[in-house]
């Protein structure tokens, strides 16, 4: 599903075929705050995952989460801000604005329409919605808020840092629930290639409350384990279910001509493929999508599968969902054909934030070298014959795939390339 707005390609601007680069990232993770604590925590194998602080779970089976520690939104969003906003878009905004300081974008210096955002969304700002029905209820109508009215709608992280920045290029917000964070980059690209010059894309995703909790109980892939240690451990033998977190990362996409124009300090790589499919209908006899999307996205960045050095894995944790990804992953790269990790291990699914999150960390990778573990998880259970990452391991990385998977059969696979 994609809701958008449009804007017309800045008027000296033309079809591009100039790939397309990340020049700012901004996470804010359950593991770590800003990209270079998260990186430092995440090679470290270091656990954000915790007993449920946000609201009283120990009514509930699943009582395990990531939450995004010693964030004081005070420090962050201007106080007008805080009465309109959730905990989630407060993180969006700030993992918005250490992107672009990131890039270092001075935003006011380019074209006023020359500049999008896109993000990735699951159910809003759940959180917000809860607290106004709350008052409904129990107080009556004259304390809900107004900011009501926009502030728990899926659109409004892409709506306050387009508004915060000014950024009045094309706009939108895909929901494509866990494989959001891709699929927004892959929109974001689209934008680029038709002239415009910068783009904010990814996913940030808050969703631990009860109205967000119990959605995800009845999915019946939640974890019900109560050591963080044991909770979460994707193709395992132990795999048992996901645990869910918050947070997750923007990223600023330009063209590499303008990053080249604007002289841009650094690039993280290049997005150098994509693609997203759906599942059939279950009952159909029909394969599942996700071979065809990595296919696809393979082809897209004029690769095979012999040229990807790493995959980061959907990794559901479920065990049904992880034999068909490790199937999947054995039938096109061969019997442990290629390094696959799954550091979401170490923050939990983080809904429509996760696999942006992903992306930054596959581009993270690339710069330095390294795979990131696969925390908890001491080897893959016999019947996955992938080559399981379980200790930080060097590499010479050039490129890494990086795959998600959305409850309701989505499927998307994006291709990054270390930078030239």
């Amino acid at each position: 599903m994609t809701a958008s707005g449009s804007a017309a390609a800045p008027a000296t601007a033309s079809v591009t075929t100039s790939p397309t680069v990340v020049t700012g990232l901004g996470i804010a993770a359950p593991n770590g705050l800003g990209t270079e604590d998260y990186w430092k925590a995440t090679l470290a194998g270091e656990s954000g995952l915790g007993p449920v602080t946000r609201f009283d779970a120990t009514q509930y089976p699943s009582r395990i989460a990531g939450e995004v520690p010693g964030y004081t939104a005070e420090e962050h969003i201007p106080s007008r801000l805080m009465p309109q906003t959730d905990h989630m878009t407060r993180l969006a905004l700030t993992a918005a604005d250490w992107a672009l300081a990131d890039a270092g974008i001075d935003t006011g210096e380019l074209p006023e329409y020359g500049i999008g955002v896109v993000t990735a969304a699951s159910g809003g700002a759940v959180e917000f919605g809860q607290r106004e029905l709350q008052n409904l209820w129990s107080k009556g109508k004259e304390y809900v808020s107004a900011y009501q009215s926009f502030a728990w709608f899926y659109a409004v992280n892409t709506g306050q840092i387009s508004i915060r920045h000014k950024l009045r290029g094309p706009s939108g917000v895909l929901l494509t629930e866990q494989a959001g964070g891709i699929d927004s980059l892959g929109h974001a690209r689209r934008h680029l290639r038709k002239g415009f010059s910068a783009v904010v894309a990814g996913g940030v995703d808050a969703a631990i409350c009860p109205w967000g909790w119990v959605p995800q109980i009845a999915s019946g892939l939640m974890s019900t384990a109560d050591d963080p240690a044991r909770a979460y451990l994707p193709f395992a033998a132990e795999a048992r279910g996901y645990v869910p977190g918050e947070g997750g990362a923007i990223l600023v996409l330009e063209s590499a001509e303008a990053a080249d124009r604007r002289g841009a300090g650094h690039r993280y790589g290049e997005i150098a493929g994509y693609a997203a499919t759906l599942d059939p209908a279950p009952g159909s006899g029909r394969p599942a999508g996700l071979g065809r999307a990595i296919e696809n996205a393979l082809a897209d960045a004029g690769l095979t599968a012999g040229d990807i050095d790493v995959v980061f894995a959907d990794a559901a944790g479920v065990p049904d969902l992880d034999r068909a990804e490790a199937a999947t992953l054995t039938a096109l790269f061969g019997v442990r054909g290629v390094p696959v990790t799954a550091p979401k291990t170490m923050t939990g699914r983080l809904l429509a934030g996760g696999a942006a999150l992903d992306v930054a960390t596959a581009l993270l990778a690339l710069r330095d070298g390294v795979i990131p573990p696969t925390a908890h998880v001491t080897a893959p259970a016999p019947e996955h014959t992938i080559d399981l990452v379980t200790e930080a391991r060097e590499a010479d990385l050039r490129t890494a795939l990086v795959l998600a998977r959305g409850h309701g059969g989505f499927n998307a696979a994006l291709v990054v390339r270390r930078a030239s």
